[in-house]
Formats: structure tokens, sequence, C-alpha cells
């Protein structure tokens, strides 16, 4: 017997408000100490309506089979790709915006700016599914040539989208689709013998290149002033040597400054006293610890974990493979998004352009957001539980 009523995963649904919450608060609160261009706009009414067209998008997504998506993939992929060229070319020019050095948005009249990459993180991972579920459809008998037919597959798909995001530039953007790339990978039934060699060659490589860059920091940095990633060298030396490099770690200083001045219990609402750009956005986790210290952070940080569990839960449930691949997908792109924005806050790691999940203003990311959610919501709702069912 099993059970064929409605579920809805009201764990994950509350976290989301939990968190839409917070951001919209923190918003408002920091709307007074905006100046230039970010004090034009109030942000937290307008996060307020992403939220609203979100939860209409999530439920949308959960009145469709997520199977059907496999019918849709390759229109979604093909859409995601098409934006994303016109962003490399700069076409049509009266649409195109870059903020930052950065080509990543299109201006579209009366709705605003939009930012493709976040949308293709959806589509990249619905076809990453597609891919694995169909070669393991077709492949009942594993070998290491189907496996490596697999991995081939699997790269063809990814690494159109990754070098264009990355030609923008947008160095964080390509580092969220290698993550969406390597949590499918580790859940595609690729023997692990071939997976560990392929971790052992990148490995390697990284210790090539670490070891090149401290034998010759000179060639190195002139070599990256010569691509597209020249502002790599910057960031990354702002972040080891914040005071030999005190242009290029601005903002990081700044970051530590105000999460250390929260303390345990912070300072209270709206009582900032550290300035940092862009903190409506990819700097929001500090405007939450300044304001509400080591306690407040803590909370959030507890509010991603539930979050993420519930999504691993989701795929470990799941009654069809590919269910599993799309919630490893998104919990590859949660998992290193937040961890990649919170890390660069507190110094951990050095500064990429990502906004944090549902709390940093975005209309682009907070729509993605849902999407990816709605399709974890929709795998949860149909996934059967049965009487005597053996655990697998």
């Amino acid at each position: 017997m099993n059970s064929n009523k409605f579920r809805l995963d009201l764990t994950i649904i509350l976290v989301l408000i939990l968190l839409g919450i917070v951001s919209s608060f923190t918003l408002y609160e920091l709307q007074p100490t905006l100046s230039g261009i970010a004090a034009q706009t109030q942000y937290m009414p307008r996060q307020i309506m992403w939220y609203i067209v979100g939860a209409v998008v999530i439920a949308v997504m959960m009145l469709i089979d997520y199977d059907r998506l496999r019918q849709l993939v390759w229109i979604f992929y093909g859409i995601g790709m098409v934006m994303l060229l016109m962003l490399f070319f700069r076409f049509p020019s009266a649409i195109i915006n870059t903020a930052n050095g950065a080509t990543s948005w299109f201006i579209l009249p009366g709705i605003g700016s939009m930012q493709p990459s976040e949308f293709v993180k959806v589509f990249v991972v619905i076809a990453l599914a597609h891919v694995i579920m169909s070669h393991n459809e077709k492949n009942t008998i594993r070998t290491n040539k189907s496996d490596l037919f697999l991995l081939g597959k699997l790269l063809a798909v990814a690494l159109p989208p990754m070098l264009l995001v990355a030609s923008q530039p947008d160095l964080g953007g390509f580092l969220v689709l290698a993550a969406i790339l390597g949590a499918t990978i580790l859940v595609s039934g690729i023997s692990w013998r071939l997976l560990s060699m392929i971790l052992g060659i990148i490995l390697g490589v990284a210790v090539f290149v670490a070891i090149l860059s401290y034998i010759f920091p000179d060639q190195i940095g002139s070599f990256l002033q010569e691509t597209i990633f020249k502002h790599v060298e910057s960031r990354f030396l702002g972040w080891l040597y914040p005071e030999k490099y005190p242009d290029s770690s601005y903002q990081y200083r700044l970051g530590l400054m105000a999460i250390g001045s929260g303390i345990l219990f912070g300072k209270g609402a709206s009582n900032f006293e550290v300035s940092i750009p862009e903190r409506h956005t990819d700097y929001i986790f500090s405007a939450v610890a300044e304001q509400f210290g080591f306690i407040g952070s803590a909370l959030v940080l507890f509010l991603f974990f539930i979050l993420i569990y519930r999504m691993i839960q989701v795929g470990l449930e799941s009654n069809e493979p590919f269910g599993s691949y799309l919630a490893a997908g998104f919990i590859g792109m949660f998992t290193y998004q937040i961890f990649q924005n919170i890390g660069m806050s507190v110094g951990l790691v050095p500064i990429t352009g990502l906004p944090l999940p549902f709390l940093s203003y975005g209309g682009s990311s907070t729509l993605a957001y849902m999407i990816a959610i709605g399709i974890v919501l929709n795998i949860h709702s149909r996934t059967r539980t049965f009487m005597f069912e053996t655990q697998k």
C-alpha cells in the first residue's frame, strides 16, 4: 500500500519564509546606509515582490511532474546558451549592460536587469541529470569505457556555458557551474577508481600551478594581466596579504571589521558603523553579523544547514533516479554558493561576486533559486512511500 496524497515539505517552506524575513528586514535596515546609485532603489519592497513572484513560480512548478522536464531539457539549455552568446557578442548592444568590469546582464525595459547565468545554472542541472539518466538507461552494465563516455558527455554539456560565463568575466558563476558538474558526477555511477584518478590529476595540476605561482609570482601575475582573469590576481593577493595590498583588500578588511564588531549579540537593529560596498548583495551576511552578532549569524547558518539537509533527504528518498540526480545538482549549487559567500565574508576564501541565496538582493538570483526549490519540492511531493518497503 502506498500514500498517494499530495506531500508538501513544510520544513523547506518554513526555512524559505524565515530567510525571506531576515532578507527583507536586513535590506530595510541597510537602505539608509546606501549611497550613490544603490540609494536610488528601494530594495526591501522589491525583494518582497520577487519573493511573491518566486512563490507563484514554486506553485506552478509543483503542478508539473518534474519528469516532464526531460522532454523540454534541450529547449531550456538552448535558451540559456543563446542568452550567454548574446552577452558574449554584445548583441543587441541596446540591452547589454556592463557593471564592475563584467558583461553579465540584460536591461529589459519595464523590468530592470536580468542575469542569464543565474537561470543557466538551473538549466545545466536539468541537462546533466537528463544526460546521466539517459546514459544509465542504455548502459545497464557498467564498464570503464561507458563511464568515460558518460564523463565526456557531461563535460560536453557543462563546459560551453562554463566557458561563456568565465568570458564575461564571472569567476563566481564559473565556479558554481563547476560545483554543479562535480556534484552530478559524484552521483552519476561513474566508478570511484576512475573518479579518484581524475581527482588526482586535478590536484596535481593545482599543486603545480601553486608552486609556479610561488616561484615565479611576477611572471604568473603578468600572464594573468593579459587574460580576462586579471582581476583574480589582485583579489587573491589582497586576501593573502591585506596589509600589503590595501586597495585590493578593501572589502575584505571592512567585512571582517563589521563581523568582528558584532561580537556575541550584535550592536542591535540598524546600528551600522562600518560601510561596505555592495552590502545589500554580496556582503549581506556582514550586515546580519554586525546587527545580531555571533548568535544571529549562527541562526542564519542553521537555517541554511536545515535547507541543505532536507534537500539531501529528498534526493535520497526519491523513487526515481532522475529526481536524485536533480537534487544532487541543486545541492551542489546551493552548498557552494553558501560556502563561498559566507567564506569570503569571514576571510576564509578570496572574494568572488556571488550572492547569498535567499538573503542577498537580486531578482534573477531569487527567481532562479525559487525554480530550483520548486523542482526539489516537486520531487518530494511525487515520492511515494510503501508499507513494508525494504531499505535500499
